[in-house]
């Protein structure tokens, strides 16, 4: 199963101290707005996102469509694709993406210990 670019979601309290925090062990902002609580950053193929405000827990995020650096790649498995796949094992969701649509759209499902699996297909 090809869940595509792989990435940390932080839940942070200052936007600002975690920067500058990450920014000490090498990372660089990548993508994002400070001035709207949320920031990509990089160090080398390792990629954190920094969200201040706009949810509880720290979060492990796919984004299909895409590698590492949010560039587009040739051929990748559809976030609907994913969702029928982990459908037929069982899996439970807790939010879908709507399998009638097309291009972007996500889908979050729990791990058995209750960390949240975003799926997010930005193409």
């Amino acid at each position: 199963m090809q869940l595509g670019a792989f990435s940390v979601s932080l839940s942070v309290k200052d936007i600002k101290v975690s920067k500058s925090f990450y920014q000490k062990l090498g990372f660089a902002v990548f993508g994002g707005d400070e001035t709207q609580n949320w920031l990509i950053m990089k160090n080398g193929d390792h990629v954190i996102g920094l969200f201040q405000g706009m949810f509880e827990q720290n979060i492990l995020t796919f984004n299909p469509g895409w590698d590492q650096n949010a560039q587009p790649v040739d051929s990748f498995t559809d976030v609907r694709d994913l969702q029928k796949a982990l459908k037929a094992q069982g899996i439970k969701f807790a939010s879908e993406a709507d399998e009638r649509s097309t291009g972007p759209a996500s889908f979050i499902v729990m791990d058995p210990d209750g960390n949240p699996i975003l799926v997010d297909q930005h193409v």
